[in-house]
């Protein structure tokens, strides 16, 4: 069997965020973490590895940094790495990132294509289910438990307070919950491992089946309007009163806001 894991470096908002002035995240100025999403669908891929002797190759689109995080999933157990990164595929919209990980992808072997639900930079979870259709392969999104029958996949997918189950042949493609699993810790050994390794890195002309029109910013039919960090809110307003004013004056406010 054969995984293809997609992953991605984003910002560690504990650190703060920083903006270019074309509103796009200035990801070179910040530290970063692997999205969690993608760290519970690489420890799936992981799983299966153990269980079944699966090749693991984690893919990821960015700056030369996102290197980074190649190396932590291969120090996990992951078997190859794969940066994607050119000047021209920057500023990408899910559109443009999901059509560069989909010409990527075309050039390998795969039987099984695990993404993050959604990346906690941008929250869509547009990008995993873009890559399946590009790709012309079935998808299972939101993925809470994951088993191989042969040459299917079953998948609990998470729904409210309920799940559905779903099987698809493979190839397929499915998003993980980060409540999927508890992903393992990087081993010594693995470390050392992966920072021998080498790492592939392709750029625009190793895409396959891609045309210039829908990479990077300017094949991103979605732009960013505004952005900044987070708003500090102001003090709000402050009144002392007795407890039965207080209760008037807490229901008068809610009846203004129609929240009553």
């Amino acid at each position: 069997m054969k995984i293809v894991v997609c992953i991605k470096q984003v910002p560690d908002t504990k650190g703060g965020v920083k903006f270019n002035p074309d509103g796009t995240l200035d990801r070179g100025a910040m530290l970063t973490i692997m999205n969690p999403d993608d760290k519970a669908g690489l420890e799936a891929a992981l799983r299966l590895k153990d269980q079944y002797g699966a090749e693991v190759t984690v893919v990821t689109m960015g700056l030369p940094k996102a290197e980074e995080v190649l190396r932590e999933a291969m120090a996990m157990g992951a078997d190859k790495g794969i940066l994607v990164t050119d000047r021209v595929l920057g500023g990408a919209d899910t559109w443009a990132t999901s059509q560069t990980l989909a010409g990527a992808i075309r050039n390998l072997e795969y039987d099984l294509i695990i993404t993050g639900r959604q990346a906690i930079d941008g929250d869509t979870a547009q990008v995993g289910p873009q890559i399946s259709e590009h790709l012309g392969i079935p998808v299972i999104s939101y993925a809470q438990k994951i088993e191989i029958e042969g040459d299917s996949v079953v998948v609990e997918r998470q729904y409210d307070d309920r799940y559905h189950v779903l099987k698809a042949k493979m190839p397929c493609l499915i998003t993980a919950l980060a409540e999927l699993n508890e992903p393992r810790y990087m081993t010594p050994g693995g470390i050392f491992d992966a920072y021998d390794a080498e790492i592939t890195v392709w750029g625009r002309a190793d895409l396959k089946d891609v045309e210039d029109s829908n990479l990077g910013l300017k094949g991103s039919p979605t732009q960013i309007a505004k952005a900044s960090d987070k708003v500090r809110k102001g003090a709000g307003e402050k009144v002392v009163l007795d407890p039965t004013e207080a209760v008037d004056y807490i229901v008068g406010k809610l009846k203004d806001k129609h929240v009553i």
